[in-house]
């Protein structure tokens, strides 16, 4: 089965695709409220320091783990050690619960540039409009069948064909957009009070929680502890350069995700005079304050039409990778055709979207743990499951198949310039991190501390 599984043409093609992964919807509205909540520069600083250490050594880990093996995340581990196997299916979890209910907010942003193409920005722009677009029976579940369906036509074209090439395209067409919006909102009257709250480190302002919620924010946004990473390294040759392609999609990552905020929080200031409580919306600051800031500026319709086609690409590229590697689980388990998958896959995806499509509507009478069905599985999915398969892997290389092993697969493409910083991040900093995240996140759930 290894022999048949299509590959990534080179070292541009994988960082690229591994780096579209990574750069999504966690970049676009939870990095700069996160950003906002946390301190503005402070949080920025500690961030950057998370993610060139443990950040790093995770990613190397996982894409040196799915390269070594040439499987994805359930065949991965079980060639490594058959008694640890159940680590790739608790990993196999978190694309199976994130990929339906973020297909819901990509059908928001379908949504959303549909009617700014159309010249209906400035409706979109009321204050009701959102809650009120959610809350329909119908709508929402159009515009998420027209997200699925387009991650499911790239998906279904293959790696080389369909993720390398839709990476190779949206990737830079993404930084272009992002580059173009940030620089015109930065030039804007009222911004540069933003601009300065989002990049001056103010000390006073670091807490613990301005940790826990730097390392939680990049679980989310580097893709890590969800298998993805694992599978696009099954699809990695042995030439490509390991240690470079992860400082390169680290980086793609952290500075798109300072781009969105420099794009996002000094726009919110001009328009809100200041008020950093309209920065803490979550999805809410995308999909009801922006349309607000795009109405009120000259040319705002085009430049929010470009600004949701930004979205969507980032939305598309993340999806693609969640979809591809639930696909690549069911073919190596089952043993079944790639369209057979896609379409499996699909469908199956679709139809647990319902419920977290429905959630603000039809069934907002479900409410487990005081949550809505899409915020339920966003915490199950990045609260719990994504520290406890991060703390596993952690363990699993330390003391079960060494550290060794990993150093040895990056060196099969080059030196390991930054072996001892991995070894040390992996055997004793992070699973204090991760216990850290994994608690204090639970507690916050339950409502016993407040973070």
């Amino acid at each position: 089965m290894t022999k048949e599984r299509s590959s990534f043409s080179g070292k541009v093609g994988f960082v690229l695709a591994a780096a579209g992964s990574a750069v999504g919807l966690g970049n676009l509205w939870r990095f700069p409220y996160l950003a906002a909540k946390y301190g503005g520069g402070i949080f920025l600083l500690v961030y950057l320091i998370l993610a060139v250490t443990f950040g790093f050594a995770l990613m190397v880990t996982e894409i040196a783990i799915g390269r070594k093996t040439g499987l994805s995340a359930i065949g991965a581990y079980r060639k490594l050690n058959k008694k640890y196997a159940f680590i790739g299916w608790i990993s196999a979890l978190v694309p199976i619960i994130i990929f339906p209910y973020y297909s819901v907010i990509g059908g928001w942003v379908v949504k959303y540039l549909f009617e700014f193409v159309r010249g209906q920005g400035s409706a979109a722009a009321g204050n009701d409009y959102f809650n009120q677009f959610i809350a329909e029976p119908v709508q929402p579940v159009l515009w998420l069948a027209i997200f699925i369906g387009l991650t499911a036509l790239i998906v279904l074209l293959g790696v080389e064909k369909g993720v390398e090439k839709a990476s190779k395209i949206m990737m830079p067409t993404l930084v272009i957009l992002t580059l173009g919006i940030t620089i015109y909102t930065i030039v804007q009257p009222g911004a540069w009070e933003g601009v300065l709250y989002y990049i001056t480190p103010d000390f006073s302002k670091f807490t613990v929680n301005t940790v826990l919620g730097a390392m939680g924010q990049m679980f989310y946004s580097m893709s890590l502890a969800m298998g993805i990473m694992i599978t696009y390294g099954s699809y990695m040759k042995k030439d490509v350069n390991l240690e470079t392609s992860a400082k390169q999609i680290e980086l793609f990552d952290t500075g798109f995700a300072f781009l969105a905020g420099l794009m996002i929080v000094p726009a919110v200031f001009i328009f809100s005079g200041g008020d950093e409580s309209q920065l803490n919306q979550g999805p809410g600051l995308m999909f009801s304050t922006l349309p607000k800031v795009f109405d009120s500026m000259p040319l705002g319709g085009v430049i929010g039409a470009a600004f949701f086609l930004l979205v969507l690409f980032a939305a598309l590229t993340s999806a693609i990778s969640l979809m591809e590697t639930v696909v690549s689980i069911l073919q190596v388990r089952f043993h079944w055709n790639r369209k057979l998958t896609c379409l499996l896959v699909l469908l199956g995806a679709f139809l647990i979207a319902l419920p977290s499509s429905l959630g603000y509507g039809a069934l907002s009478f479900i409410q487990p743990l005081g949550m809505s069905v899409l915020d339920f599985f966003d915490f199950i999915s990045n609260s719990v499951l994504m520290p406890i398969v991060a703390l596993m892997t952690c363990l699993f290389v330390s003391l079960v198949v060494k550290t060794q092993l990993i150093s040895d697969e990056v060196k099969l493409s080059s030196p390991f310039k930054r072996e001892k910083l991995f070894v040390v991040v992996i055997r004793y900093v992070a699973p204090v991190f991760i216990v850290l995240i994994l608690v204090s996140s639970v507690m916050n759930a339950m409502g016993w501390i407040t973070i």
